[in-house]
Protein backbone atom coordinates (compact mmCIF):
# COMPACT_ATOMS: atom_id res chain seq x y z
CA UNK A 1 0.00 0.00 0.00
CA UNK A 2 2.63 2.16 0.91
CA UNK A 3 4.32 1.62 -2.08
CA UNK A 4 1.63 2.51 -4.34
CA UNK A 5 0.45 5.31 -2.57
CA UNK A 6 4.44 6.32 -2.86
CA UNK A 7 5.11 5.46 -6.61
CA UNK A 8 2.20 8.72 -7.59
CA UNK A 9 3.78 10.74 -5.33
CA UNK A 10 7.30 10.64 -6.79
CA UNK A 11 5.52 11.17 -10.39
CA UNK A 12 3.58 14.41 -9.26
CA UNK A 13 6.91 15.18 -7.97
CA UNK A 14 8.96 14.75 -10.48
CA UNK A 15 6.47 16.52 -12.98
CA UNK A 16 6.80 19.40 -10.61
CA UNK A 17 10.02 19.48 -10.49
CA UNK A 18 10.67 19.44 -14.11
CA UNK A 19 7.63 22.53 -14.32
CA UNK A 20 9.77 24.79 -11.83
CA UNK A 21 13.72 24.39 -12.54
CA UNK A 22 12.86 24.00 -16.58
CA UNK A 23 17.08 24.22 -17.75
CA UNK A 24 18.59 26.33 -16.64
CA UNK A 25 16.44 27.89 -14.52
CA UNK A 26 17.92 26.04 -11.55
CA UNK A 27 21.33 26.30 -12.89
CA UNK A 28 20.92 30.14 -13.54
CA UNK A 29 19.32 30.41 -9.39
CA UNK A 30 22.78 28.52 -8.10
CA UNK A 31 24.86 30.82 -10.08
CA UNK A 32 22.96 34.34 -8.73
CA UNK A 33 22.64 32.64 -5.16
CA UNK A 34 26.85 32.33 -5.36
CA UNK A 35 27.60 35.55 -7.41
CA UNK A 36 25.54 37.51 -4.92
CA UNK A 37 26.85 35.85 -1.35
CA UNK A 38 30.40 36.31 -3.16
CA UNK A 39 29.71 39.79 -4.41
CA UNK A 40 28.47 40.66 -0.54
CA UNK A 41 31.50 39.43 0.68
CA UNK A 42 33.14 42.07 0.92
CA UNK A 43 31.24 43.94 3.40
CA UNK A 44 32.34 41.23 5.90
CA UNK A 45 35.56 43.27 6.66
CA UNK A 46 33.39 46.38 7.49
CA UNK A 47 32.65 45.00 10.49
CA UNK A 48 34.37 45.98 13.63
CA UNK A 49 37.01 44.16 14.78
CA UNK A 50 35.85 44.24 18.53
CA UNK A 51 32.74 42.96 17.58
CA UNK A 52 32.65 39.16 18.52
CA UNK A 53 30.59 35.87 19.37
CA UNK A 54 27.15 35.85 18.23
CA UNK A 55 26.50 39.58 17.09
CA UNK A 56 29.65 38.78 14.91
CA UNK A 57 28.10 35.64 13.42
CA UNK A 58 24.56 38.18 13.11
CA UNK A 59 26.48 40.53 11.14
CA UNK A 60 28.28 38.32 8.95
CA UNK A 61 24.79 36.44 7.97
CA UNK A 62 23.25 39.32 7.56
CA UNK A 63 25.59 40.78 5.67
CA UNK A 64 25.57 38.64 2.82
CA UNK A 65 21.64 37.97 2.55
CA UNK A 66 20.46 40.92 0.79
CA UNK A 67 20.49 39.85 -3.03
CA UNK A 68 20.37 36.10 -2.97
CA UNK A 69 17.83 36.56 -0.23
CA UNK A 70 15.69 38.54 -3.02
CA UNK A 71 16.68 35.81 -5.64
CA UNK A 72 15.06 33.14 -3.68
CA UNK A 73 11.83 35.49 -2.81
CA UNK A 74 11.65 35.34 -6.88
CA UNK A 75 12.26 32.02 -7.53
CA UNK A 76 9.51 30.50 -4.81
CA UNK A 77 6.94 33.48 -5.69
CA UNK A 78 7.35 32.63 -9.22
CA UNK A 79 7.16 28.64 -8.50
CA UNK A 80 4.08 28.96 -6.31
CA UNK A 81 1.79 31.42 -8.56
CA UNK A 82 2.76 30.28 -12.02
CA UNK A 83 3.93 26.40 -11.35
CA UNK A 84 0.47 25.62 -9.61
CA UNK A 85 -1.42 28.06 -11.13
CA UNK A 86 -0.68 27.04 -14.56
CA UNK A 87 -1.48 23.12 -13.48
CA UNK A 88 -5.03 24.56 -12.47
CA UNK A 89 -5.93 26.55 -15.07
CA UNK A 90 -5.00 24.48 -17.60
CA UNK A 91 -6.83 21.92 -15.72
CA UNK A 92 -3.83 20.03 -15.22
CA UNK A 93 -4.12 19.05 -11.40
CA UNK A 94 -7.71 17.30 -12.17
CA UNK A 95 -5.55 14.74 -13.74
CA UNK A 96 -3.64 14.57 -10.24
CA UNK A 97 -6.91 13.97 -8.37
CA UNK A 98 -7.40 10.64 -10.17
CA UNK A 99 -4.40 9.25 -8.25
CA UNK A 100 -4.51 7.16 -5.67
CA UNK A 101 -3.69 10.38 -3.10
CA UNK A 102 -5.49 12.61 -0.80
CA UNK A 103 -5.59 16.16 -2.31
CA UNK A 104 -3.19 17.02 0.81
CA UNK A 105 -0.61 14.91 -0.84
CA UNK A 106 -0.84 16.62 -4.07
CA UNK A 107 -0.50 20.12 -2.86
CA UNK A 108 2.44 18.54 -0.80
CA UNK A 109 4.09 17.50 -3.74
CA UNK A 110 3.41 20.30 -5.48
CA UNK A 111 5.10 22.47 -2.25
CA UNK A 112 7.99 20.36 -1.75
CA UNK A 113 8.91 21.15 -5.47
CA UNK A 114 8.04 24.87 -5.41
CA UNK A 115 10.06 25.50 -1.86
CA UNK A 116 11.96 22.32 -0.32
CA UNK A 117 14.43 22.74 -3.24
CA UNK A 118 14.80 26.73 -3.50
CA UNK A 119 15.18 26.54 0.60
CA UNK A 120 17.64 23.90 0.50
CA UNK A 121 20.11 25.35 -2.22
CA UNK A 122 19.97 28.37 -0.94
CA UNK A 123 20.76 27.27 2.60
CA UNK A 124 23.31 25.64 1.53
CA UNK A 125 24.83 28.17 -0.70
CA UNK A 126 24.95 30.58 1.71
CA UNK A 127 25.85 28.68 4.93
CA UNK A 128 29.14 27.13 2.58
CA UNK A 129 30.09 30.48 1.00
CA UNK A 130 29.99 31.90 5.51
CA UNK A 131 32.10 28.57 6.01
CA UNK A 132 34.59 29.70 3.57
CA UNK A 133 34.49 33.09 4.84
CA UNK A 134 34.96 32.39 8.44
CA UNK A 135 35.31 29.14 9.47
CA UNK A 136 35.31 30.35 13.21
CA UNK A 137 31.95 31.39 13.20
CA UNK A 138 29.73 28.88 11.83
CA UNK A 139 30.75 26.20 14.26
CA UNK A 140 30.62 27.81 17.45
CA UNK A 141 27.73 29.96 16.47
CA UNK A 142 25.85 28.11 14.23
CA UNK A 143 22.69 28.06 16.25
CA UNK A 144 22.95 32.08 16.06
CA UNK A 145 22.88 31.67 12.26
CA UNK A 146 20.18 29.49 11.87
CA UNK A 147 18.38 31.71 13.88
CA UNK A 148 19.61 34.58 11.57
CA UNK A 149 17.95 33.00 8.17
CA UNK A 150 15.12 32.15 10.05
CA UNK A 151 13.89 35.66 11.14
CA UNK A 152 14.93 36.64 7.57
CA UNK A 153 12.66 34.30 5.89
CA UNK A 154 9.54 34.03 8.09
CA UNK A 155 8.19 37.16 6.24
CA UNK A 156 8.73 35.77 2.55
CA UNK A 157 7.03 32.42 3.65
CA UNK A 158 4.05 34.39 5.05
CA UNK A 159 3.99 35.64 1.18
CA UNK A 160 4.24 32.63 -0.19
CA UNK A 161 1.30 31.23 1.90
CA UNK A 162 -0.88 34.15 0.71
CA UNK A 163 0.34 33.59 -2.77
CA UNK A 164 -0.70 30.17 -2.51
CA UNK A 165 -4.17 31.07 -1.20
CA UNK A 166 -4.75 33.51 -4.01
CA UNK A 167 -3.92 31.07 -6.68
CA UNK A 168 -6.23 28.54 -5.35
CA UNK A 169 -9.17 30.82 -4.85
CA UNK A 170 -8.44 33.11 -8.04
CA UNK A 171 -7.40 29.87 -10.07
CA UNK A 172 -5.41 32.60 -11.94
CA UNK A 173 -1.34 32.41 -11.36
CA UNK A 174 -0.27 35.58 -12.34
CA UNK A 175 -2.52 37.65 -10.67
CA UNK A 176 -1.60 36.03 -7.35
CA UNK A 177 2.34 36.74 -8.32
CA UNK A 178 1.04 40.52 -8.61
CA UNK A 179 -0.45 40.65 -4.87
CA UNK A 180 2.72 38.79 -3.58
CA UNK A 181 4.75 41.22 -4.72
CA UNK A 182 2.77 44.21 -3.93
CA UNK A 183 2.44 42.84 -0.22
CA UNK A 184 6.27 42.11 -0.29
CA UNK A 185 7.26 45.46 -1.13
CA UNK A 186 4.26 47.06 1.10
CA UNK A 187 5.95 45.12 4.10
CA UNK A 188 9.24 45.98 3.40
CA UNK A 189 8.53 49.68 3.24
CA UNK A 190 6.07 49.22 6.65
CA UNK A 191 8.94 48.25 8.06
CA UNK A 192 11.18 51.24 7.37
CA UNK A 193 8.59 53.53 8.07
CA UNK A 194 7.78 51.51 11.53
CA UNK A 195 11.45 52.75 12.24
CA UNK A 196 11.34 56.25 11.43
CA UNK A 197 8.31 56.74 13.29
CA UNK A 198 9.77 54.52 16.42
CA UNK A 199 12.65 57.08 16.27
CA UNK A 200 9.97 60.14 16.41
CA UNK A 201 7.75 58.92 19.08
CA UNK A 202 9.94 56.55 21.65
CA UNK A 203 7.09 54.19 20.92
CA UNK A 204 7.55 50.81 20.18
CA UNK A 205 4.49 49.49 19.91
CA UNK A 206 4.57 49.90 15.97
CA UNK A 207 8.08 47.53 15.97
CA UNK A 208 6.36 44.83 18.03
CA UNK A 209 3.28 44.50 15.90
CA UNK A 210 6.29 45.06 13.02
CA UNK A 211 7.85 41.78 14.46
CA UNK A 212 4.87 39.52 14.61
CA UNK A 213 5.18 39.48 10.96
CA UNK A 214 8.98 40.37 10.32
CA UNK A 215 10.81 39.05 13.34
CA UNK A 216 14.24 40.24 11.51
CA UNK A 217 13.17 43.72 13.13
CA UNK A 218 12.88 42.33 16.44
CA UNK A 219 16.51 40.14 16.13
CA UNK A 220 18.19 43.47 14.55
CA UNK A 221 16.74 45.30 17.98
CA UNK A 222 18.33 42.21 20.05
CA UNK A 223 21.71 42.76 18.50
CA UNK A 224 21.77 46.34 17.82
CA UNK A 225 20.91 46.77 21.82
CA UNK A 226 24.19 44.92 22.39
CA UNK A 227 26.54 47.18 20.98
CA UNK A 228 26.66 50.76 20.97
CA UNK A 229 23.35 51.06 18.12
CA UNK A 230 20.98 54.14 19.18
CA UNK A 231 18.44 51.76 18.58
CA UNK A 232 19.06 50.74 22.50
CA UNK A 233 17.18 54.12 23.47
CA UNK A 234 14.04 52.65 21.60
CA UNK A 235 13.82 49.03 22.06
CA UNK A 236 16.15 46.55 23.76
CA UNK A 237 14.38 43.00 23.49
CA UNK A 238 15.13 40.26 25.32
CA UNK A 239 16.03 37.23 23.72
CA UNK A 240 13.36 35.05 25.60
CA UNK A 241 11.44 37.99 23.38
CA UNK A 242 12.93 37.51 20.17
CA UNK A 243 12.03 33.55 20.46
CA UNK A 244 8.49 34.73 21.11
CA UNK A 245 8.24 36.86 18.31
CA UNK A 246 9.75 34.46 16.04
CA UNK A 247 7.63 31.61 17.02
CA UNK A 248 4.55 33.68 16.38
CA UNK A 249 5.28 34.95 12.78
CA UNK A 250 6.26 30.98 11.76
CA UNK A 251 2.49 30.36 14.07
CA UNK A 252 0.82 33.09 11.54
CA UNK A 253 2.69 31.33 8.75
CA UNK A 254 1.42 27.72 9.75
CA UNK A 255 -2.07 28.69 9.42
CA UNK A 256 -1.54 30.42 5.99
CA UNK A 257 -0.65 27.13 4.42
CA UNK A 258 -3.05 25.29 6.36
CA UNK A 259 -5.44 27.28 5.21
CA UNK A 260 -4.59 26.72 1.49
CA UNK A 261 -3.99 22.96 2.87
CA UNK A 262 -7.60 23.02 3.86
CA UNK A 263 -9.34 25.07 1.15
CA UNK A 264 -7.51 23.16 -1.64
CA UNK A 265 -8.62 19.72 0.37
CA UNK A 266 -12.36 20.16 1.19
CA UNK A 267 -13.56 23.36 -0.66
CA UNK A 268 -11.61 23.55 -3.39
CA UNK A 269 -13.67 22.82 -6.77
CA UNK A 270 -12.49 22.88 -10.46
Amino acid sequence: MAGSKGRPFLEILASALNEDYRFPILEVFAFLYALGTLALASFVSSFSTSATGESLAYGLTSSILGLPLFIFIILIFKNVAYGLGNDVEKGIIQTFFSYPLKRRSILSAKLLSALGLALGLFLCIQISALYVLAPGIVGPYLGTIILTYAANLSSPLFITGIILLVTLILKKGGLALIVGIVLFFALMIAGQLTISVAYATKSVLGLQIMSVFSPNVVLSMYYSAAGTSTFNTIWSPSFTEVIAYLGASYAIVLIVFLIGYLYFSRRMNL
